[in-house]
């Protein structure tokens, strides 16, 4: 079978013959050659190198981190500008509306080779409005070929999964208030973030329509979910009906759904499996998440696709290559339990990876990932 024949069978609940092995290589990729990487701008063409490293090495590709497969249009009283600083180390993100207008920005950190975030943008209740009435008034408009591109490209080495970005929460707490600011905006505007929260979701909910009219197989949803931010009470309150309705449009849609929880997983797996999911990626387990292998399957049942496996911290020089083996053929052992199961990095391949590691980590599943 092919890496994306691989994939899909795991989807479709059926035993490829060997687990699926497939890798999110973009930040490594761009670190490693030093190539820019720009969050003001998205990716119209398909990533032909990145793409290409991914055949060559012979690992499934499919993220598109920043591939743009529908353009977000703002209302007319709604005016959203991106801009760089002269250096070109700061982008700043922009909407003015006629509650006001808000800005975020984001510096750039050449150690980490990441945007930072070194101040959250809202301060005050009139803040949060001005973002709820940006975001719930845009529109979307498919751009299915450029889509139709990545896949072609692609070819048989993986899949191309559509992404939909973030939930309201997930905007409040990865861009614009961070953790603790959105913690406290709930507590002391409980009705304001209620309403935003809302209206964002809701439009939100539109962009899921585009994405079920989409030829996708695959469609990524999440807020980098960890269950020490979001754990089952707060997502219950906040998020929990949001996502039981975009995967109820998908799944009617006949898409499979994939939720990206890159963090703790005690809770996390069962509350997504819960809200209707079909997939967890980025499982990070122990020794850097907070389950071994064997407690997310115990966690997920035998049903629940389980993408991941391989946490940053062993794919550096600092952990020897016995190490990085025993934890790649600890997760393949899952496919004993379930065939329900993905070969892959723990979120994403760490920038300073050893790169014979990601051809390590192939034969391996090619050697001990057979059904």
């Amino acid at each position: 079978m092919t890496l994306r024949e691989r994939i899909l069978a795991v989807y479709r609940g059926e035993t490829p013959d060997a687990v699926p092995y497939m890798l999110d290589l973009s930040h490594w990729f761009y670190h490693n050659r030093r190539m820019p990487w720009d969050l003001s701008q998205a990716y119209y063409e398909p990533e032909y190198a990145l793409i290409d490293y991914h055949k060559h090495m012979g690992a499934g590709f499919y993220l598109p981190n920043l591939g743009s497969f529908i353009e977000v249009r703002h209302a007319d009283d709604v005016q959203a500008s991106v801009t760089k600083s002269d250096d070109g180390r700061a982008i700043t993100w922009t909407y003015e509306t006629p509650l006001g207008t808000i800005r975020r920005t984001r510096t750039w950190e050449e150690q980490t080779y990441a945007w930072g975030i070194p101040e959250w943008a809202i301060k005050t209740e009139a803040d949060l409005r001005v973002l709820g009435y940006a975001l719930s008034r845009r529109t979307y408009v498919p751009r299915w070929e450029r889509y139709n591109a990545w896949v072609d490209y692609v070819g048989e080495t993986g899949v191309v999964c559509a992404l939909s970005g973030y939930s309201a929460v997930g905007h409040l707490l990865n861009y614009w208030l961070g953790i603790a600011g959105t913690v406290y905006a709930m507590a002391d505007w409980p009705d304001t973030v209620h309403e935003v929260v809302d209206a964002i979701n809701e439009n939100n909910l539109a962009c899921v329509d585009a994405l079920a009219r989409s030829p996708a197989e695959i469609v990524i949803l999440g807020d980098n979910f960890s269950s020490d931010v979001q754990p089952p009470s707060f997502f219950e309150t906040w998020s929990k009906s949001f996502y039981v309705e975009a995967i109820r449009r998908l799944h009617n849609a006949g898409k499979w759904v994939a939720v990206h929880i890159d963090g703790r997983l005690r809770g996390a797996l069962a509350m997504i499996r819960d809200a209707g999911a079909d997939c967890a990626d980025a499982v990070t387990p122990a020794p850097m998440g907070d389950l071994d292998p064997e407690a997310c399957r115990d966690e997920a049942g035998p049903e629940f696709i389980l993408s991941g496996g391989v946490p940053p911290d062993v794919w550096l020089p600092s952990v020897e290559r016995a190490g990085f083996e025993r934890v790649v053929r600890r997760w393949l052992e899952l496919r004993r339990r379930s065939p329900r199961l993905i070969a892959a990095a723990g979120d994403q391949v760490p920038p300073g990876a050893v790169e014979d590691r990601i051809a390590i980590m192939r034969d391996l599943v090619e050697k001990h990932g057979r059904y």
